[in-house]
């Protein structure tokens, strides 16, 4: 297949393909994101797609802050893309061309901060991962410590991290007169807006108190809920999408029918008519950030630690085991759900019915690992903060707790027949360390990994009603396994 996606074969592609319902030539750009990997181009991008023919002012350039890849896949083909919608029924396959250019940050800095310091950016939104936002996730604030921040702080004009270029660009608008944009971010955070409020104020406090004064007063930073299972996208997946395209996509991305989006509506520079393309504006996001996190997030990582080690390599091969369904459905009902205080009108028992539907979708090759990937950044807002609301309430944890274990378990880089489990997360050489050090014992284990700060936090560590249900649970798992842990633990 010699020819590729671009501006010039769209016209040639089959008629059932969906495409850009506007004039490409005459969109400007009024976002820039950053972060620019597979969740953007089936979420928020897909989003603007959708309400572009409407106003052309809300194009996008996007950045990666690492890697080229995108940028070499997409920038040949003009920033368009495929979206993939695979459910049990069959595909939908629609060309997206929201995304009018790539940048990436360590090649091309200026450029970034240019587009970003434009006038005409009235948002900067991210998806920059947990990791990302260079904070302690137990506590939300900006890790000074960070190797990254104190990059940036020492060199302001060339910055690497997500703060770093949001910051310098606000601080060339603030020198040139020009009103802020807004930041959007669209991760996993607890309370995501107020907490890159607080990392954005504290980096900018650190170059000078004005300037901190300044972004804590002036820049809108609205929470957000977003809510899309994406796949990592496989070579299966190009070569399908290729052939029914009839050119070549080097990087199409695959999602689920379902998506939401929940947006505190605060843009004093304005904003795309997102919610005539579904998103949902509210006044108070938290209510459906915690439902969000706590049952789709905390049953996903609980599901990929416990599945992985099982040796089920996809989140529907692990739900076809129906002890796993009996475990997560007992993790939402009944310790997930009591924690949780949605507005009036909000059906949780619909929302938890279809979360078990989506996990079993067998047209999703969601992989184990995949999830399971920085859950050092990911423990505190998907079980640990449900754990904290459980405990103060004087009630059980018992799943709860085997979730933790399994994370426990998974880190140590060596998985039940002895062979290497390839841990990816920004602290795996520390914990593999400590696993090393603790030489295997359930005990030993739990007691070294429980003492990371930044994970756990001065008071989960302190108190035996977290402590010992893990450790009796991590205890089980090295001694039966998980797939007979599961079993025997019997949802109860």
């Amino acid at each position: 297949m010699s020819d590729r996606l671009n501006e010039d074969s769209l016209a040639d592609l089959p008629e059932n393909i969906r495409r850009p319902a506007y004039d490409r030539r005459a969109v400007t750009t009024g976002i820039v994101h950053l972060g620019i990997g597979a969740f953007h181009r089936a979420h928020q991008a897909v989003y603007t797609d959708d309400v572009l023919a409407l106003d052309p002012r809300w194009g996008i350039v996007a950045a990666s802050l690492r890697s080229p890849d995108t940028f070499d896949a997409l920038a040949p083909q003009d920033g368009l893309y495929t979206l993939s919608v695979r459910s049990q029924a069959g595909e939908a396959l629609r060309i997206i061309g929201s995304i009018g250019r790539v940048i990436v940050a360590p090649r091309a800095t200026d450029d970034l901060l240019d587009a970003m310091a434009d006038p005409r950016t009235k948002i900067v939104t991210l998806t920059v991962t947990e990791k990302g936002y260079c904070h302690d996730p137990a506590t939300g604030t900006l890790n000074e410590a960070h190797p990254d921040i104190v990059h940036d702080l020492a060199y302001l004009r060339t910055p690497r991290s997500a703060p770093g270029f949001i910051v310098e660009a606000l601080r060339r608008r603030r020198r040139a007169g020009v009103p802020p944009f807004t930041v959007l971010t669209c991760d996993n955070l607890p309370s995501n807006g107020r907490t890159v409020k607080r990392v954005l104020t504290r980096f900018a406090e650190l170059i000078d108190p004005d300037l901190g004064r300044f972004v804590e007063s002036e820049v809108s930073c609205p929470s957000t809920m977003v809510d899309r299972i994406v796949p990592a996208t496989s070579d299966q997946d190009r070569q399908r999408i290729g052939e029914a395209l009839h050119v070549e996509d080097a990087w199409p991305v695959v999602t689920e029918p379902f998506t939401q989006w929940v947006i505190e509506d605060r843009f004093p520079q304005g904003r795309p008519a997102w919610e005539k393309a579904g998103a949902e504006f509210v006044a108070d996001v938290e209510p459906y950030e915690h439902m969000k996190l706590r049952l789709l997030n905390g049953s996903h990582s609980t599901l990929a630690y416990l599945g992985y080690l099982a040796g089920y390599e996809t989140v529907a091969d692990t739900m076809a085991d129906p002890a796993f369904v009996r475990l997560i459905e007992g993790l939402m009902d009944e310790e997930v759900t009591p924690t949780l205080h949605m507005p009036p009108g909000a059906d949780l028992a619909s929302y938890k019915r279809a979360l078990i539907e989506r996990f079993k979708n067998p047209a999703l090759k969601h992989r184990t690992w995949q999830i399971a990937m920085d859950g050092s950044q990911k423990l505190p807002q998907r079980l640990l903060g449900t754990v904290r609301d459980r405990l103060r309430d004087g009630a059980s944890i018992a799943r709860l707790s085997l979730g933790v274990a399994a994370w426990m378990r998974y880190v140590t880089g060596i998985d039940e027949k002895g062979a290497a489990i390839d841990v990816r997360d920004p602290m795996a050489a520390r914990l593999r360390e400590l696993a090393d050090e603790a030489g295997g014992g359930a005990e030993r284990l739990a007691h070294a990994l429980f003492g990371i700060r930044e994970i756990f936090g001065d008071d989960l560590p302190s108190d035996p009603r977290f402590t010992q249900p893990v450790t009796a649970h991590l205890a089980w798992l090295y001694e039966k396994g998980a797939r007979r842990t599961v079993a025997e633990f019997g949802g109860a």
